[in-house]
């Protein structure tokens, strides 16, 4: 989502191509689908089968104001705008990120904090990771999540490639299986992001709409199944965005096919999100229930 990489390396240009599935726009941090799959308000229970086999999970059931388990997340620390302009510093405090009623809540506040650059903003917010203790090539990856909500949160569930530090962004390719913009409540989006021939970046994404009320009223299940030739992005088991190879137009690389991390935050700001206005109440939270991972059977 704040779809800058932890190395902070962002091409300034990418193609502007429409497909006739995905919109295809400038390379921020996120993407604007040019379908859009209208669906229901159910929430849904993990529709997940026998063909699916568990390899790792955090129902996130410790202690309340405990913090993420540290054997299964890394903290990004920092407000240098992760290539978007946005205006948080990430901390790892328990404030910012911590389990309560056996949900983890990431919480965006309006405050002056001065994080490690002796910079002075005037949010705060967490984003953790599974770099260096979990990655999987293909399968199913799964989260569900309560939305925050108003104009400039910038929530994200998304994976980036493992070789980012040998090889960067986009190289290393980008997933981002759910994204939402406050100022679009019913709305959430799916991304992918890689490299073109020629050494630029792409971005292709769609969207998928509620029916009705907004996802920060609920819990709804965000999931992306990945095999070789396929991506499928799925809202509460509704399949609403497929990608292939075959999809992509000519010069733009496949590069879906080695191990991926996932991260979890909540921005606030940034070129795509806008800046948080008089209508926007602080503090916000994303709650998520759980992530699952799996392989097929």
């Amino acid at each position: 989502m704040n779809k800058n990489s932890p190395s902070n390396i962002w091409p300034s240009l990418v193609l502007c191509i429409f497909s006739s599935i995905f919109v295809l726009t400038s390379c921020i941090a996120c993407g604007i689908g040019s379908n859009s799959t209208k669906g229901s308000n159910s929430t849904g229970e993990n529709s997940v089968n026998d063909t699916w086999v568990l390899t790792w999970s955090d129902e996130f059931n410790g202690a309340d104001g405990s913090s993420p388990d540290s054997s299964k997340w890394a903290f990004d620390l920092g407000g240098n705008g992760w290539g978007n302009n946005e205006l948080e510093t990430y901390t790892s405090r328990p404030q910012n990120a911590q389990i309560q009623g056996g949900n983890l809540v990431i919480t965006a506040f309006q405050e002056d904090y001065i994080g490690e650059d002796g910079i002075l903003r005037p949010y705060t917010s967490a984003r953790i990771k599974t770099q260096g203790k979990f990655s999987q090539q293909y399968g199913r990856f799964e989260a569900r999540i309560k939305l925050p909500a108003g104009k400039g949160i910038w929530p994200a569930f998304w994976l980036l490639g493992e070789n980012i530090d040998t090889v960067s962004w986009p190289t290393c390719g980008e997933l981002d299986i759910m994204e939402n913009i406050g100022n679009h409540p019913n709305t959430v989006y799916s991304t992918v992001h890689g490299p073109t021939s020629n050494g630029s970046a792409y971005r292709i994404g769609t969207t998928y709409d509620l029916s009705h009320g907004a996802f920060s009223d609920d819990f709804h299940i965000f999931a992306m199944e990945w095999d070789p030739n396929a991506l499928r992005f799925y809202v509460d088991g509704n399949l609403y965005s497929t990608l292939t190879p075959g999809n992509l137009p000519e010069g733009y690389v496949w590069v879906f096919d080695h191990p991926f991390f996932i991260i979890l935050n909540v921005a606030v700001g940034g070129v795509w999100a806008g800046s948080p206005d008089a209508s926007t109440f602080f503090p916000q939270s994303m709650l998520v229930d759980y992530v699952r991972v799996y392989t097929r059977s």
